[in-house]
């Protein structure tokens, strides 16, 4: 997902202001609300300007990361610093054998190069935390065929804290589908899911290759500035039929919090209104979590965000 971390930033400097605004936001876009018209005058703009190639409808485009966890993993602190960092060691053979694989899409099927588990596995694998009193005790040097453990394929890995100390322990690999969020709807898609220890589900690492992914196409529509009051959507955390739920961008003293949606057959436009606080505030970003109703169920249609136009990132699992 080619999301740069500058849009986390702009967003604050739209949102995080404190100038007093009497505006009352709307439950959904109409012609009585300010801000909902200026929404409405946006959210066209994205939409006209929204021109994917034809890969869109008959490639592999995904919507999410590579790296996925198909259930509650019960972190701890530590094991959560661990995944995030990417600091893994194995205690099995991993197979280097390539494989060809199929995504299942609602309206058909591809067959795409896959890479092997253990180009997945190194893929994965960012190297260790630094050594520290308490940390688990590597294994014995792996099997042929298996992965490096020690010190990691990239080395030693530095962190600004020194609270978590371990490596997420991997004591089996299997082959298997997943399901995944891409340009034409939910697929699934072959993977590699890796059984650690320390966690109470198995880590996912999508299986096609590099070669064989589309990016996700950069949106066209001109960057400049939301209308005061109005704040951009991060992410797409869950869909339900004709229920969404996103994240908006607001600020430390944003309050009236309020999705905005706006839609036709062939896209939908996400984003949301608020009321400035008053006084000093932080500038901070804050993830406001809101759930809009579509006319009609999601299917298929992209989820673009109001401010860069380009489609919503799927949350991380």
């Amino acid at each position: 997902m080619r999301r740069s971390a500058l849009l986390l930033v702009l967003p604050l400097l739209l949102t995080a202001g404190c100038a007093p605004n009497g505006a009352e936001p709307a439950d959904r876009p109409s012609t009585g609300s300010h801000h909902a018209e200026a929404f409405n005058q946006r959210a066209t703009e994205v939409a006209e300007t929204w021109r994917p190639g034809p890969d869109w409808r008959t490639g592999y485009v995904p919507l999410e990361g590579p790296t996925l966890l198909p259930g509650d993993p019960r972190f701890t602190p530590d094991t959560e610093a661990a995944f995030r960092a990417g600091w893994y060691r194995a205690q099995v053979p991993i197979p280097p054998t390539r494989v060809a694989g199929e995504i299942r899409f609602p309206d058909g099927r591809l067959t795409l190069p896959l890479v092997s588990a253990a180009e997945a596995y190194r893929q994965l694998d960012q190297g260790d935390p630094l050594p520290c009193p308490g940390r688990p005790k590597r294994p014995g040097r792996p099997s042929p065929g298996g992965p490096t453990v020690e010190p990691g394929p990239d080395g030693w890995a530095t962190s600004t804290t020194q609270t978590a100390c371990l490596s997420l322990t991997v004591t089996g690999v299997t082959y298997g589908t997943v399901p995944v969020r891409t340009s034409r709807g939910e697929a699934q898609a072959p993977a590699w899911l890796f059984t650690v220890e320390e966690l109470a589900t198995p880590v996912v690492r999508l299986a096609v290759a590099a070669t064989a992914v589309t990016p996700v196409p950069e949106p066209s529509v001109p960057a400049r500035p939301l209308p005061d009051g109005l704040v951009a959507a991060q992410d797409l955390t869950a869909t339900d039929g004709a229920r969404l739920t996103v994240r908006l961008g607001v600020g430390a003293c944003d309050s009236g919090i309020t999705p905005l949606v706006w839609e036709r057959p062939d896209v939908v436009v996400v984003g949301g209104s608020v009321t400035r606080g008053t006084g000093v505030c932080p500038a901070v970003l804050k993830l406001a979590p809101v759930t809009v109703t579509l006319a009609a169920p999601l299917g298929a249609r992209p989820v673009l965000d109001v401010f860069t136009g380009a489609p919503l990132p799927i949350a991380p699992r």
